[in-house]
């Protein structure tokens, strides 16, 4: 059963105990990401996440963070999305009072070093060309540029090369007093919960102090009543496997058909069982690697379908997939293949509860973007609820090609051939 507390100064601690555990995940998280930064500024989020790593007045050196945790055989990392940083320890339950200490004196107390923030722009940069280098995960950067054309929710999170070369660190330093306060922070502990754990964080946690002025909090957010003004992205590149991303509208943390939609995309890509696994790759053999899966952002989200394909047969599997996305607004869900998806997920969260990380960030999530939380036992319930009717519906209300994005990778020619083949595909 988790609870939730509150520090001195307001920070939300959400406690989540585990019979049995013998180790904990403490993580933080901070209401920041890519969609709350500037154009000039694009990367902010995810520069300041890699330099809390760079060393504090009382751990000087990235080796002396990293020591303290290895030492222990700590899990450690960190991650920026499109509205949300977070940083978390795994480890011992023995050592919470390390975790609590050294995510503290990492958030609050780090250098910015110049030398090391101009060492690490060069290791955005490869991070960067990494991805771009990588045609699947380039095709989903590019998706979201098509989908949210006029949001900075289509901007990349690790943002442009030239911002990275050029930002300043009076910059970094500016946005991370900005952000980094107490206002913005959400705190979880999952796993076995050390009995001194309040302590420590009213110790560490509790102390930090609001600013006078609070950082503006604001994004711009996403209308949905236009036609993507960029429907078609396409990127030249010479490779064997053609990559291809369709999106469309999706729905917000919290929403209530959020339920149908988790048994949408289990049903139509989510397993290799699933509608256009079995259609695309096992009946067609067009494809290596094909699914469906929704994202969620605080006021809108995203439906996806990609597939990596044989460069020679982009048209038939593009009228494969519409097609499969056609039957799911026109044909109703059978019993079976809705109550296989419900056991489907059912089976995926009972695996993933087991972890103490997907625990606090499961709970973490819920109450920064919905304000209240639900137990995995409550959510299955809503699962269980869903009706195939509910589900049809929820495609018909999705799968509008005026909403459609489309993202393609591959060795084509240029821009125009690719329209003709989707323009085609689509028509059919």
């Amino acid at each position: 059963m988790s609870t939730i507390k509150r520090l001195k100064n307001g920070i939300p601690v959400i406690l989540v105990p585990q019979a049995g555990a013998v180790s904990m995940t403490f993580m933080v998280f901070v209401k920041v990401g890519s969609r709350y930064e500037e154009r000039e500024i694009n990367g902010a989020s995810h520069f300041i996440e890699h330099l809390m790593f760079k060393g504090t007045k009382r751990r000087p050196s990235s080796l002396a963070i990293t020591k303290e945790l290895d030492r222990y055989g700590a899990e450690y990392n960190a991650f920026t999305s499109k509205d949300l940083t977070a940083y978390y320890v795994k480890m011992d339950a023995t050592h919470t009072e390390l975790a609590v200490d050294l995510l503290h004196d990492m958030l609050f107390h780090s250098r910015f070093d110049k030398e090391e923030i101009e060492r690490e722009r060069g290791v955005i940069i490869e991070e960067i060309n990494m991805y771009e280098d990588n045609p699947a995960s380039h095709m989903g950067d590019l998706l979201e540029q098509a989908l949210f054309s006029e949001s900075s929710l289509g901007w990349n999170i690790a943002g442009p090369r030239e911002t990275i070369r050029t930002i300043t660190r009076e910059a970094l330093v500016d946005y991370h007093k900005r952000y980094y306060i107490p206002s913005r922070l959400t705190l979880t502990l999952a796993g076995k919960i050390d009995s001194e754990a309040w302590e420590l964080l009213e110790k560490t946690f509790g102390a930090l102090v609001e600013p006078k002025v609070p950082a503006d909090g604001s994004f711009s957010r996403c209308e949905l009543t236009h036609k993507p003004t960029h429907a078609l992205a396409f990127q030249q590149k010479k490779i064997e496997q053609v990559q291809l991303g369709l999106a469309f509208y999706g729905l917000p943390h919290g929403h209530a058909q959020r339920p149908a939609m988790r048994i949408l995309a289990t049903i139509l890509g989510g397993t290799m069982s699933s509608r256009l696994f079995m259609e695309v790759r096992e009946k067609r053999g067009l494809c290596y690697s094909v699914s469906a899966g929704h994202y969620a952002f605080e006021d809108v989200g995203m439906f996806v379908t990609s597939a990596g394909l044989d460069r020679t047969r982009l048209p038939e599997a593009l009228k494969a997939i519409w097609s499969e996305l056609e039957k799911m607004k026109k044909l109703n869900v059978t019993q079976d293949e809705l109550q296989r998806a419900k056991d489907h997920i059912r089976g995926k969260w009972m695996l993933s509860f087991e972890d103490s990380a997907n625990q606090a960030d499961w709970y973490g999530r819920q109450l920064i973007f919905q304000g209240t939380m639900t137990s995995p036992e409550e959510r299955l319930k809503a699962i269980e609820a869903v009706t195939g009717a509910e589900v049809r519906a929820l495609a018909k209300q999705l799968f509008d090609p005026a909403r459609l994005a489309v993202s393609v990778v591959g060795p084509y020619k240029n821009r125009k051939e690719v329209e003709k083949i989707v323009a085609s595909a689509l028509a059919s």
